[in-house]
């Protein structure tokens, strides 16, 4: 039987191509024997002809199709049932020569079975991002040669890799006492492991409860507000974070090298990283619908406990033994970024503080659930609305809307300077200010912009208009 044969839809219309870098594109998809056609009716659009042996997978999620054209990667779905890895969803992207099989020996290898997937491809050069849960090495210093394959696959010929673990050198050997560790040279000679330092667990919670005490202290002395301020280090911990993020975005962007991020469970500081690396390299990140797709993949997908992280109002005294504001630190981070450059982000900041308020306490069931088993088995899709339902409304996408988004398509490398990161007073101010001035001076300079564009828009007009004169008088000019 010919594969025509089995094709019950051959046309669908009204289909969306999404590319990085160009405009979308509204079609009709056409599935042949032997092509994948995509055909629009937009003038000056060529038609995609894509041979159905260049399609490595179809991921159909959201009624989205994602199709893969990277080569060494395929989409397992060793996790169907997420017996492999509780905290990892059903599919996975992996190294192609590496077999389901080879997987689970790996996960057994990996804390919590978070065996290492990628989470960026850097399409400049082809190198990419991985993430996993620590090695479980222990005192004896156990190897599995199947992890050393998985990793050893992302690399190309003559390349080297770098190993980043967000934990401190003795913090990773002393992890090696309770069954935990870390990659040994010897067993990847390939690769360069490096240690950053990014706290976690209760520092994070004593920091922020030390800064919102500071924050909310009336005594107006400047030199014990500033003397607080300093002491809750949480101005030190985004510097950690942005440093660890940069470092990763330059061995990708730069050195040209891919990397493997992972910290103990992965699941808290590798996903901070990830995450901003990605902002820093990838400009569809950058955008509202791309951003909304990063924190579904690199936190809601990856794992992230938000359930136990996120137990309590961040400004709560009391201390539970999960609870961090590991993702309002994330947040803070993508806060410096933009107020570095306020013209390369789509969002606001009001689009950042709604996504705080919702991880805390939401009517929405977005942020349920400590990981992807969990709001499956509290069918949280059936049972509740996703928060990006309501976000990207037209009436509600105007408010997280940035006046000044123009689209760059360059790397941004921001500033990790003392000098220039700020407290975030949006968050940790809202209260002890009058937002009143400030919304006036926004809505002034939305006015100005607006003024600006119809202005432009008149100057081009004019221009058309006196191009059209030209070309009339040359030809009554004309013998």
């Amino acid at each position: 039987m010919e594969f025509a044969e089995l094709i019950k839809t051959p046309r669908v219309d009204n289909v969306v191509l999404h590319r990085p870098f160009y405009p979308a594109v509204e079609g009709t998809l056409c599935l042949t024997g032997h092509h994948l056609i995509l055909s629009s009716r937009q003038d000056n659009t060529e038609e995609l002809w894509l041979l159905h042996s260049n399609i490595d997978a179809i991921d159909k999620r959201f009624k989205v199709f994602c199709v893969f054209q990277i080569s060494e990667w395929r989409l397992s779905y060793v996790n169907q049932e997420f017996a492999v890895c509780p905290s990892y969803p059903p599919a996975v992207t992996v190294p192609k020569a590496i077999d389901d099989d080879a997987l689970r020996k790996v996960a057994t290898f990996r804390h919590g079975g978070r065996f290492p997937v990628l989470s960026y491809y850097h399409k400049k050069n082809g190198m990419v991002i991985m993430r996993s849960g620590q090695p479980l090495t222990g005192t004896n210093g156990r190897r599995c040669k199947e992890d050393e394959k998985l990793i050893n696959a992302t690399l190309r010929a003559g390349k080297r890799g770098y190993i980043i673990d967000t934990r401190p050198l003795n913090v990773a050997q002393q992890a090696r006492a309770k069954g935990g560790g870390f990659e040994q040279e010897a067993h990847y000679p390939q690769w360069r492991r490096i240690h950053k330092s990014i706290e976690r667990y209760h520092i994070l919670q004593d920091s922020l409860i030390k800064l919102v005490e500071s924050c909310n202290d009336q005594t107006q002395n400047m030199d014990r507000w500033l003397s607080k301020l300093e002491a809750s280090n949480w101005l030190t911990h985004i510097k950690e974070i942005l440093t660890t993020a940069c470092l990763a975005a330059q061995c990708l962007d730069r050195e040209g090298a891919s990397i493997l991020i992972h910290g103990t469970e992965g699941t808290d500081s590798t996903l901070q990283v990830t995450s901003l690396a990605q902002i820093i390299l990838e400009p569809r990140s950058r955008t509202i619908r791309g951003f909304e797709a990063l924190i579904e993949r690199e936190w809601l997908q990856a794992g992230h406990p938000f359930q136990q992280r996120c137990a309590q109002s961040a400004y709560c005294n009391s201390k539970q033994k999960w609870e961090s504001p590991v993702f309002l630190l994330f947040l803070d981070c993508v806060w410096q970024i933009l107020r570095q450059f306020p013209c390369s982000f789509e969002f606001n900041e009001n689009f950042l503080i709604m996504l705080f308020e919702h991880a805390y306490a939401s009517q929405f069931g977005t942020f349920l659930g400590n990981n992807e088993s969990e709001r499956c088995k509290l069918k949280l899709q059936q049972k509740t609305m996703s928060l990006w339902s309501w976000v990207n409304r037209p009436s509600e996408l105007s408010k997280f809307t940035n006046p000044l988004f123009e689209a760059n398509n360059l790397v941004i490398w921001p500033s990790v300077a003392p000098q220039s990161l700020q407290l975030w007073e949006g968050i940790f101010l809202r209260w002890n200010r009058s937002s009143k001035y400030l919304d006036e001076a926004y809505e002034e300079m939305v006015n100005i912009i607006e003024y600006n564009k119809q202005l432009q828009a008149k100057v081009n007009l004019l221009r058309r208009q006196l191009a059209e004169l030209e070309t009339e008088d040359g030809v009554q000019e004309s013998p």
